[in-house]
């Protein structure tokens, strides 16, 4: 059996660990810079570059609409 408490922190680890994770994920992209990469270079990753992309595109577009179905809006951040 269950009890309420020791759910909703078991919820919350998780809830905590997801977000670690997208904030891990959102990091490892601002490093990428693909104006530095040869010409060539890019060319060749282009495929799985491309792939990527829309896989991450479909992720973030899944969601967005979640978040969105829940009647929540999704904002960008004020800068201060």
């Amino acid at each position: 059996m269950c009890r309420a408490r020791a759910c909703y922190s078991l919820s919350n680890m998780r809830t905590n660990e997801v977000m670690s994770r997208l904030e891990a994920a959102v990091s490892a992209l601002g490093d990428v810079d693909v104006s530095a990469w040869p010409e060539d270079t890019l060319k060749e990753q282009l495929g799985e570059l491309s792939a990527a992309l829309v896989a991450l595109d479909t992720v973030l577009s899944r969601v967005a609409d979640e978040v969105r179905a829940r009647g929540l809006r999704i904002e960008e951040p004020v800068s201060a």
